[in-house]
């Protein structure tokens, strides 16, 4: 699994970006979305796992911060801040689609419990 996140800096009317934390992988483009395309490529030929995530949020308007996850089967799509879709590795995760339903309970027998606390009823 590789973890590659960017600094991303827009002067000129041209977005730049640069790896942080040990890595030399850079990208220019005149746009957000082909930039998110040079750097989710550049980081698949360097690890070529099954899936790939990716997440880019703007801090300020000319500057943003872009994550790519590579493997790790984070399962299912994701599209990102600017429209661009990337698909993760499915995976067996059960376990962590039962805990959703969990905690869905709870919150229905704690909105029940709050309704009998103020003496009211739905079908009253």
């Amino acid at each position: 699994m590789g973890v590659y996140t960017f600094v991303c800096r827009s002067a000129g009317g041209e977005w730049t970006a640069k790896q942080i934390s040990g890595g030399d992988l850079e990208a220019t483009a005149s746009s957000t979305f082909d930039l998110q395309r040079k750097l989710v490529y550049a980081a698949a030929l360097i690890d070529s796992s099954v899936g790939v995530q990716s997440s880019f949020s703007l801090v300020t308007p000319s500057s943003a911060v872009f994550q790519v996850i590579i493997g790790g089967g984070g399962g299912g799509g994701f599209i990102s801040g600017c429209g661009a879709v990337t698909a993760g590795a499915p995976t067996g995760g059960s376990a962590a689609a039962e805990a959703p339903k969990e905690e869905e309970e709870k919150n229905v027998e704690k909105e029940e419990s709050d309704e009998e606390e103020f003496g009211l009823s739905l079908f009253d």
